[in-house]
């Protein structure tokens, strides 16, 4: 693949990127955007990112770190106030003890995880990933010179991994095992027995070091309890990076931060990729992260309500869709529905539904909704719903669906 710039010139990418492309998720909500912006009433459902404002203590916490004049280089990988943070938080509410050496901080949790697969991977180790999974585990593994290996999760299995299917998938060149609990797409969650047998798995395999990805912690429903392994296997400890953030829970996916807490060793070779690469995060960002983590903890089940009445209004009204049905997720702010039962339909316009693909552009197009097809989690017939939206503008989507879908004639 070339590209020429204006003045004739090819530009050649680099091999490691040369079969990638921004983020599906991206470019619906480029496209989207770009609708609005020219008189339509497009409604976005795509983007994995909290309506609420980030909370004014946190705000007030970082105009005064600019006030103090901290705003310079910071540690490379962490203020000490941040990470001391950081350990009293896993401590207080994982049960998990780190060190400030064994905590990590970057410019948000997608840095994490890339720092760490680009710190551990050669070239050919491979990286098992249950799917559906959000749309960047593939392509950082990718980068970094890994191999992605999915591991399909199916819907009637709560879209959790098997341990007879993570055994299966692990071979003399697997290196790490990334789980995302509650999920991105699903909103599935794991309990403690749900872990167990995969822990197992990976006690009987000590090649195999674990990603948990914990961003959607306090976003959990109907008295969900959330666990994170390190927590429930210590005799794993040293081999699992336990990656969370400040984005989802606190409102603050524009700040960008996000941390870990790991074996030194890791912690180390993860800091020497970002020294070479973005060096510290934002003073003021670290200044506001450590402020959202030692506050007041209460506005942080009050949001995971406001987040579980909007899922329940969503749930019912997909599932109200003839050839639409819809798990009820334990966690995150998402709906992960099949559209199976409209696939093969025709469109007035005398289109067929061939794809989830087929059927979000569609309803982009004549119903001004964008949502996310399951095909760029990994998965299909399905669609991905964000939920973290005004209740007014979910009613009025899932309106929109339903009337686009009964215009659909059905086989």
């Amino acid at each position: 693949m070339t590209i020429q710039d204006q003045t004739g010139a090819a530009f050649r990418p680099a091999d490691r990127i040369a079969t990638l492309g921004v983020s599906e998720i991206v470019q619906i909500g480029a496209t989207a955007a770009a609708m609005k912006r020219a008189g339509r009433p497009t409604i976005i459902l795509g983007a994995g990112e909290p309506d609420f404002d980030t909370p004014e203590p946190i705000k007030a916490a970082a105009a005064a770190a600019m006030a103090r004049g901290e705003t310079k280089y910071t540690a490379l990988d962490g203020t000490p106030g941040l990470k001391a943070a950081i350990v009293e938080k896993f401590r207080r509410e994982n049960g998990v003890a780190y060190k400030a050496s064994e905590i990590t901080v970057g410019t948000g949790a997608k840095q994490v995880l890339y720092n760490a697969m680009m710190a551990s991977l050669n070239p050919g180790d491979e990286v098992i990933i249950p799917t559906p999974c959000w749309t960047s585990y593939f392509d950082i593994v990718r980068i970094a010179g890994g191999v992605p290996v999915a591991v399909p999760c199916a819907g009637a299995r709560g879209f959790r991994l098997q341990p007879e299917d993570l055994a299966a998938a692990i071979t003399p060149r697997t290196r790490w095992l990334m789980l995302n609990s509650p999920s991105n797409p699903t909103g599935a969650a794991y309990t403690e027995a749900d872990y167990r047998p995969i822990l197992d798995v990976l006690l009987a395999h000590p090649q195999l070091w674990l990603v948990a990805d914990d961003m959607y912690e306090h976003i959990c429903y109907d008295g969900f309890r959330f666990t994170t392994p390190a927590a429930l296997e210590p005799r794993l400890k040293d081999r699992i990076l336990t990656v969370n953030g400040v984005s989802k829970a606190y409102a603050m996916t524009g700040w960008r931060i996000g941390y870990a807490g790991g074996p030194e060793a890791l912690i180390k070779a993860m800091a020497v990729v970002q020294s070479q690469s973005t060096s510290c995060p934002s003073s003021i960002s670290q200044a506001a992260a450590e402020a959202a983590l030692t506050g007041p903890q209460d506005l942080l089940a009050e949001r995971a309500a406001d987040f579980q009445r909007r899922r329940d209004l969503v749930v019912a009204g997909l599932n109200a869709i003839p050839g639409i049905s819809c798990r009820v997720p334990e966690g995150a702010f998402y709906t992960f529905a099949s559209c199976a039962g409209l696939i093969g339909a025709r469109t007035p316009e005398g289109g067929t539904i061939t794809s989830d693909r087929d059927f979000c552009a569609w309803l982009l197009e004549t119903a001004d909704v964008a949502m996310v097809p399951g095909a760029a989690f990994g998965l299909s017939p399905y669609f991905r719903i964000s939920y973290a939206t005004a209740e007014a503008e979910l009613r009025e989507a899932l309106a929109r669906i339903a009337a686009a879908c009964a215009r659909l004639s059905r086989a």
